[in-house]
């Protein structure tokens, strides 16, 4: 009886590979569907066997991972989230339960989430700076424009440059902010948006410009930390990918190079670097979200980077990659479980941080390793830049914890950027009072909690 089950389970599980695998793979579904019915699911496997099974259901069905991105990352007691398209969810809920496995819906219809930002962004148009709305989403051409008129209102602090060009032949334009110096200066570099879906990521590096422009012309320790470090934002890392899930597929993770003739299309550019490359938490298979590329840094993305910090490591002294979801800061590693040489330090400092955000809206953040936090995930460029011997990399992983993950609410762009600034702030002001000891310590931080709170003390005084 045991072989009979284990083999119509095996018979079960090749004909969806065969059949409902082509149907459900995220790169082979129509670049113009709107996700209608599809859900959200939350599973927490409890045991070996039922981790065995979720990757059998996961494989068999090449369903849209968003946690791990690989059947191969799922753990006992961890959460698992997963799209699956209204075919499939009869199907996979029916596995589910034959494997004992509880889920929970965490969306009941990622059409509905997606058409509120759609519909919004539809009556939008270019605006000039002074009416630049930090509270939206923004398509990669107001990005640029946004990009442009930053820098030639800001002449004195603000330049534009090019990191290279993606392989759709767009500029990777990133600014750089800066206080004249006689001393030689550090850099703090922060990207935003490596993967296309993450739409808070680049809302958020918009932000931090913005606010920094602002304190920096009222605030004298932001002023003398710009005259220690030149800070360098690039708003969009996967600019290709971005562009696409405004045009095409609004879930849309990787790049857009070309693959296998043209077949398939991107690679994860957060498994690209060269640092244990194509091992944990990624993928050979160009049909997966974590595809790794044909080589380290094989996508002009990743290259145009690597390029970058090579030419400049030994100026770079902290470096922060922002993306979502999962509220976590993250610090190396996520190829390994073992610890760099200054994990104390980091992880001290990534704590501090996530304490700071709390003071803002009482959001918990988890501060800790990539791979113990998260998930295992080789060929990040966090770790790559680390072990470059920038010692403070960090991923921020914004919000939320799983309600809306990807598609987060356009509400909540203002309360995700202010706390996500005290963190950054917090990891920026340690990194320039260590590198630079003899700057006074009154707090710029502090400063901006004190005048956050006293802000809101003075509207409650008004309603």
């Amino acid at each position: 009886m045991g072989l009979l089950i284990f083999f119509s389970t095996m018979y079960l599980l090749l004909l969806k590979a065969g059949i409902l695998g082509i149907l459900l793979s995220p790169q082979v579904l129509d670049g113009k569907e709107q996700y209608e019915g599809h859900q959200v699911l939350e599973v927490v496997p409890q045991n070996e066997v039922q981790v065995t099974c979720l990757k059998d259901i996961c494989r068999s069905s090449l369903l849209d991972l968003w946690i791990p991105l690989e059947p191969d990352g799922i753990r006992v007691r961890t959460k698992v989230h997963v799209r699956i398209p209204s075919t499939a969810l009869q199907s996979v809920k029916e596995d589910l339960l034959r494997c004992s496995l509880d889920f929970k819906i965490l969306i009941e219809n990622v059409k509905d989430i997606v058409g509120r930002i759609k519909e919004n962004k539809n009556v939008r148009h270019k605006r000039s700076l002074e009416n630049y709305n930090y509270e939206q989403y923004h398509p990669m051409e107001e990005i640029y424009s946004w990009i442009t008129q930053m820098a030639d209102n800001n002449k004195d602090f603000i330049t534009q440059h090019s990191l290279g060009e993606t392989y759709e032949l767009r500029p990777m334009q990133y600014l750089k902010i800066s206080q004249p110096s006689s001393q030689p200066k550090k850099i703090v570099w922060m990207d935003c948006g490596i993967h296309a879906r993450e739409w808070i990521a680049p809302a958020f590096c918009q932000w931090f410009v913005k606010e920094i422009v602002q304190s920096c012309q009222s605030d004298p320790k932001m002023k003398k930390i710009l005259s220690n470090v030149d800070v360098y934002v690039l708003p969009v890392l996967n600019i290709d990918g971005y562009t696409y899930t405004w045009t095409h597929e609004r879930l849309w993770r990787k790049s857009r190079s070309k693959y296998h003739n043209g077949t398939c299309y991107g690679v994860d550019l957060n498994r690209n670097f060269d640092v244990n490359w194509c091992v944990e938490g990624s993928s050979t298979n160009c049909s997966s979200n974590a595809f790794c590329g044909d080589s380290p840094a094989s996508e002009p993305e990743t290259k145009a980077l690597v390029n970058f910090v090579e030419k400049w490591k030994s100026d770079i002294i902290c470096y922060l990659s922002i993306h979502s979801y999962s509220q976590l800061i993250l610090t190396a590693y996520g190829y390994t479980t073992e610890l760099p040489k200054n994990y104390n330090e980091t992880v001290k400092v990534a704590q501090m941080a996530a304490s700071e955000l709390k003071k803002i809206h009482g959001t918990d953040y988890l501060a800790g390793t990539f791979a113990e936090q998260l998930y295992k995930a080789s060929g990040t460029s966090q770790d790559w830049l680390c072990n470059q011997g920038i010692d403070f990399s960090y991923t921020l992983e914004l919000r939320d914890n799983g309600t809306n993950q990807f598609i987060l609410p356009e509400d909540q762009i203002r309360p995700t950027c202010e706390e996500t600034m005290a963190a950054v702030m917090t990891i920026i002001e340690y990194i320039n009072d260590k590198y630079f000891p003899n700057v006074a310590s009154v707090s710029s931080v502090s400063l901006w909690l004190f005048t956050f709170t006293a802000l809101q003390i003075v509207l409650c005084g008004l309603y």
